[in-house]
């Protein structure tokens, strides 16, 4: 299993959990795990995903992200799960 931690910030609007999920679901990545809050109109929403059923590398999927990210107003950020556990760990 390829773990991966994608994470999306930006203003709340319609459609934002649809794009991303869409894309993964596509792609064949496996959502394990998410969390999703919206403070006022701010969204931010942290998924666990498993990236091991793409035939796309990780940078590819890091990057097309990024792109729907700009297209759809909002940060999207994707990380090996042990390099996000290396920067977390204080």
């Amino acid at each position: 299993m390829q773990r991966t931690i994608i994470t999306v910030v930006g203003k709340d609007s319609v459609g934002i959990i649809a794009k991303v999920c869409t894309y993964l679901s596509n792609n064949h990545i496996n959502i394990l795990d998410i969390s999703q809050t919206i403070v006022q109109e701010f969204f931010n929403m942290m998924m666990i995903a498993d990236i091991n059923g793409s035939s796309k590398p990780f940078d590819t999927l890091s990057d097309e992200l990024q792109q729907i990210g700009k297209e759809i107003g909002v940060n999207i950020k994707m990380q090996h799960e042990d390099i996000f556990n290396k920067m977390h760990r204080i």
